[in-house]
């Protein structure tokens, strides 16, 4: 139970700090839907949705209301499309996608994830047809998000599925060329995906789920900036470990609060409640930034020497601060660094403070990877899927998650500026060193071993 002062300055994070419930996700399996006959297979993927989330966004609101907390997004994701969808061509599969886009649109859903492929180590006919599908399925949907697993630490990297992302990016990106490739906001590419993730673009209902699940994620880059700054101002010399300790037991707060809600709305809907995930996720909002904790602790912006030790102290103690807090904690949990949906990281890369391999350098340290990084329309798919190599063999090699969500902006080049819009914000498009010099690298194909440490058996 939360004290009489946790409770007092967790309503404090509510009014003036931006925290809130980012997404309450219902996951829902899809596996009592499979057929091999297109219409019988839509038909009852619909109605099981609507069966399933018919109460489920009034259900977010009115606990919202209860608590006075706001819960910003009621999300769906569902079993893998290219799963329990493996009957069905590249064009039934867009078919199958604009369902699911209807269904979210009945409900009122902001986004339904699970057009997604698991490749790490092979494709299925029905793998390739999913990933072949995707450039048109998002530009033809407005809420459908999808993700394909092209390596883990267990398997290695199917550098076929990656070669086949970067082709798949790039032409996601030229059928939205007139919103700067904005259908690629919706698309990640992942080492290690969790079965649990509730935020998208990645989340998906893993086969281990069950036929119904609440998973929550939190999120709070301004409750951890004031918190910082107010144990600064008593002490300005506080030791690194000082701040863990603060960052630690903001992020504890948050946790309980996320848990709460997603234990409420699992009540209310009669279906178990899953995971919270505490991601410090940021928007383009002044004081919700992630870079602006990093100037709150003495950094002239992120991207500076320094900035990496930074993140894996903020990350690490925002991990810690969850597990304490709960025994549900899964999805990503940890810090996020978008590039376009961050201001203040947004600015640091226009500055020329954050290049790419910078930002990828942080990765290693952070919940996810690349994310939301606009790229010159003239990158090659071969550079595109080489930047997504190199992210992954982090995840792979350091047995964490890693990710990537790249935009190449057609028609426009390094300096100019891509606009997404809302949460996705606006970025000014990084260069790409040595772009076109990967197209030999990636015809080797195959499969990249797992790692040494894969053998724990």
């Amino acid at each position: 139970m939360l004290s009489e002062k946790e409770v007092l300055s967790t309503l404090e994070m509510v009014r003036n700090e931006n925290l809130d419930v980012r997404t309450v996700t219902l996951g829902i399996s899809l596996h009592d839907c499979i057929s091999d006959n297109l219409q019988r297979f839509k038909d009852k993927v619909y109605t099981k949705i609507l069966r399933t989330g018919g109460r489920f966004v009034s259900v977010c609101d009115e606990v919202g209301r209860t608590y006075g907390i706001d819960v910003v997004n009621k999300r769906i994701s569902v079993s893998p499309v290219a799963l329990v969808g493996a009957a069905f061509s590249r064009e039934e599969l867009v078919e199958v996608a604009h369902t699911l886009n209807q269904a979210a649109k009945d409900l009122d859903i902001d986004f339904i994830g699970g057009f997604t492929a698991l490749v790490e180590k092979g494709m299925t006919s029905a793998d390739e047809a999913l990933i072949q599908a995707i450039p048109h399925a998002l530009q033809s949907t407005e809420r459908v998000c999808a993700s394909v697993n092209v390596a883990s630490s267990r398997a290695g990297i199917n550098m076929d599925g990656v070669s086949m992302m970067g082709r798949c990016i790039k032409e996601t990106a030229e059928h939205s060329a007139d919103r700067d490739g904005l259908s690629c906001a919706k698309m990640c590419v992942f080492a290690n995906i969790p079965q649990d993730v509730p935020f998208m673009a990645g989340a998906y209902l893993g086969t281990g789920e069950p036929d119904a699940v609440i998973n929550v994620g939190v999120s709070g880059p301004g409750v951890v900036k004031m918190a910082v700054e107010r144990a600064l101002a008593k002490d300005p010399r506080m030791s690194f470990g000082g701040l863990s300790e603060v960052i630690k037991k903001t992020a504890f707060k948050v946790t309980r609060v996320g848990e709460l809600i997603g234990r409420e709305v699992a009540r209310d809907l009669d279906v178990p409640f899953g995971i919270v995930d505490l991601s410090l996720a940021p928007t383009p909002n002044v004081g919700d930034s992630v870079g602006e904790i990093f100037q709150s602790l003495g950094l002239e912006s992120i991207g500076v020497p320094g900035s990496t030790a930074l993140l894996a102290l903020l990350n690490d103690a925002v991990k810690k601060g969850g597990a304490f807090a709960s025994s549900h904690v899964g999805g990503l949990s940890g810090s996020f660094i978008p590039v376009s949906e961050d201001l203040n990281i947004a600015k640091a890369a226009e500055e020329g403070s954050l290049s790419l391999e910078k930002l990828e350098a942080m990765t290693s340290v952070c919940s996810v990877g690349l994310d939301m990084v606009a790229l010159p329309g003239g990158t090659s798919a071969e550079t595109v899927a080489a930047i997504i190599a190199d992210e992954i063999a982090l995840g792979v090699v350091n047995r964490k998650t890693t990710a990537a969500r790249l935009i190449p902006v057609p028609g426009k080049g390094a300096g100019e500026r891509a606009v997404f819009g809302g949460l996705l914000g606006e970025s000014t498009i990084v260069p790409v060193s040595g772009s076109g010099c990967s197209d030999g690298f990636m015809r080797h194909g195959g499969r990249i071993p797992a790692p040494v440490q894969s053998l724990v058996n």
